[in-house]
């Protein structure tokens, strides 16, 4: 950093001369008409913050659009320490104008206000620090213009992330201390200005060391955690193996949840770390559990925990959903609508507005992804929302943290390589674009590795620890997120007056540095367009509501009409129910009367078989008959030839025929 040399508040003293301001916010330079006016505005406010305090002076006119811009660039600073103020009017000057300190000459400090340290006895004086001092211990007052305004600094600290200089640009981190040993798949929270690692994976196997990084002090220590037990037990150090977990902060709580570990439970065990007393502790939980699994998602929203997905034992992909009340330490199994995200595990989850579950990438034993899915968490429902921006490349193994409404997202890999860029999604907008790109064969391009955001003075970073890319990593790298438009959001957001958010006043800067009040009957001109673009904004937001209103109308009408029309196909269908029910009794009827027949006509057959016979019967009788008579006939005849002949020959008679 340009400036490092220089410690505060000279550091401070010396950007303000450079920029242009003097005594009461005046300006003596003319480097400041290189800036925009809305930095200008910013560097003023912090520039009266810094040297004046809190702003307790009434808001100009409203006819005075420069003055009234200058005081809501103050004013929405709203209690923001002196040597919070100073350190950001530095890191915005830098921001602008990178080489600004090269261009001062030597610089021998003069106050501009007068300093009264709160001690008895002695005469009010400026207190600077020298260059070995890095804070400003003490309460003061800070007196100008016969007001005065009590403040309490922070704490100054010109090494830790400080020496991250360049903004969304990945730097490794200088350390001390007694380093971890290389991992990834491990856990990492943060807790009051302190980055806690907990597990994961070297050469396949699991670590169970609780390791902290003072983000202050940047120095790596090892924490003896106690398992909390009995009186007996108090002493037992904690040994819980595992990878693939997740490690969730809640106020000064700790939770691991789940996890890979040697002997697999059947349900998914909690875990509970108290950084105050530096014990583990089994959480007993109630309800239905999920299986134990690792790789998953855990995502805290509001005082619940919400799980998805990961990996079971058996190495089986899930895509299962539950949450934890983190009150009740009850787990309550969900069955959402929609369609949910193809099992996977090594994803990444995020929730934005309390209300939406964000899951994105991912991977199965196959393949990776590049999908996104949200889940309200108010309906329940799965969907596929529409991205705007780049597409971001399948990965799995990455890593995720959000800031405000960014979600950041690094690492990974797609089964070829690492995953190169770090990427931030607007989950507003739901925008995808690239922060950062990195080259070579870096930890940063790692799968397992973890991210985390923690805000220090003032400035938010993206931390990220450990990884796997053919070589296990302990390495500690930093992103120094954009400052300026944090800085205008928060001044936005503390502006008390509406119409200060509606009129943008024109800053004309001279080339002498000092900032001049543009003629009145510009600002009038430009107040009244002002007006007239926010009358027809709003001409154009009625004619927009009376719109959307006759489409309500029309919209309600057809439902009227649909509801309609479903009555009526409803009472056809009971009527056309009911000729169906009357035709399947008379079916059933005429059904029994064939059955009946098919009876009748099977005795018919039965009785002509019976006939026939019959027929046979008397035929054969009737032949019989004939041919008894015939053969009596025979008979006859043949007595009557054998009487004559006997009676010519003289043959008696047979007496038995007489």
């Amino acid at each position: 950093m340009a400036s490092s040399g220089l410690a505060y508040p000279d550091r401070f003293y010396a950007a303000a001369a450079y920029a242009g301001f003097g005594a009461g916010g005046a300006t003596s330079s003319g480097a400041i008409s290189r800036f925009q006016n809305d930095v200008a505005l910013l560097l003023y406010g912090l520039y009266q913050q810094a040297t004046v305090g809190p702003c307790s002076v009434p808001k100009p006119r409203a006819w005075n659009p420069v003055e009234q811009s200058k005081w809501t660039s103050w004013h929405g600073l709203g209690s923001m320490p002196s040597a919070e103020a100073m350190r950001l009017f530095v890191k915005i000057l830098e921001e602008e104008d990178p080489g600004w300190y090269s261009r001062v000459p030597e610089f021998n400090p003069e106050p501009v206000v007068d300093i009264e340290m709160h001690k008895p006895k002695e005469d009010p004086k400026v207190v600077p620090l020298s260059t070995n001092e890095t804070s400003i211990p003490e309460p003061k007052t800070i007196s100008e213009n016969r007001s005065s305004v009590e403040t309490q600094d922070k704490v100054v600290i010109l090494e830790g992330l400080s020496s991250v200089s360049a903004d969304e640009e990945w730097t490794p981190l200088t350390v001390s201390g007694h380093h971890p040993k290389p991992r990834y798949e491990h856990g990492a929270t943060v807790v009051q200005d302190k980055m806690y690692i907990f597990g994961g994976n070297h050469n396949g196997r699991y670590l169970s060391d609780l390791q902290v990084l003072d983000l202050k002090s940047l120095t790596w220590s090892k924490i003896d955690a106690k398992l909390q037990a009995g009186p007996s037990d108090s002493s037992k150090t904690a040994q819980f193996s595992c990878a693939g977990h997740s490690l969730i902060s809640w106020g000064n709580k700790i939770f691991s949840v789940a996890g890979h570990t040697k002997d697999p439970s059947e349900n998914i065990t909690v875990k509970e770390f108290d950084p105050h007393t530096c014990t583990w502790s089994i959480v007993k939980t109630y309800g239905k559990p999920p299986v134990s699994r690792g790789g998953q998602s855990v995502t805290l929203v509001g005082t619940t925990l919400v799980l998805f997905g990961g990996e079971d034992a058996k190495r089986r992909l899930l895509n299962d959903l539950h949450i934890l009340d983190l009150e009740t330490m009850t787990w309550d199994d969900v069955d959402a609508i929609g369609t949910p995200p193809s099992p996977r595990s090594d994803h990444v989850a995020a929730c934005h507005a309390d209300r939406y579950l964000l899951i994105f990438g991912g991977g199965s034993h196959a393949t990776c992804f590049n999908d996104l899915h949200a889940l309200d968490l108010q309906t329940m429902e799965w969907s596929r929302p529409k991205q705007q921006g780049l597409t971001p490349s399948p990965r799995a193994g990455h890593a995720a943290a959000t800031v405000g409404e960014n979600w950041y997202i690094a690492g990974g890999g797609n089964n070829k390589s690492g995953v190169s860029e770090t990427l931030v999604l607007n989950m507003l907008t739901l925008t995808w674009s690239v922060v950062s790109t990195i080259e070579g064969r870096v930890p940063l391009a790692s799968e397992g590795m973890t991210l985390v955001h923690s805000s220090y003075n003032g400035d938010n970073y993206l931390i990220s620890f450990g990884g796997y890319n053919g070589k296990y990593s302990n390495e500690v790298f930093a992103l120094k997120l954009s400052l300026k438009s944090d800085l205008q959001s928060k001044t936005k957001g503390h502006a008390s007056d509406s119409t200060s958010r509606v009129l943008e006043p024109e800053v004309d800067l001279s080339h002498d540095g000092k900032i001049r009040e543009i003629a009145m009957d510009s600002a009038d001109s430009t107040l009244k367009n002002r007006n007239d673009d926010a009358s027809e904004h709003l001409l154009v937001l009625k004619a927009e509501k009376e719109e959307l209103e006759a489409t309500l109308n029309r919209e309600q009408l057809q439902t009227i009409q649909l509801k309609e029309e479903i009555a009526e196909a409803e009472a056809r269908n009971a009527d056309l129910t009911k000729e169906l029910q009357t035709v399947r009794g008379q079916l059933a009827a005429e059904q029994s009367r064939c059955f009946k027949l098919e009876v009748d006509v099977a005795e018919l057959r039965q009785k002509l078989q019976s006939m026939d016979a019959l027929e046979r019967e008397v035929e054969l009788l009737r032949r019989q008959k004939a041919a008894s008579e015939q053969a009596a006939l025979e008979a006859n005849q043949r007595q009557s030839s054998g009487g004559m002949w006997g009676w010519l020959v003289g043959t008696p008679p047979d007496k038995s025929q007489s």
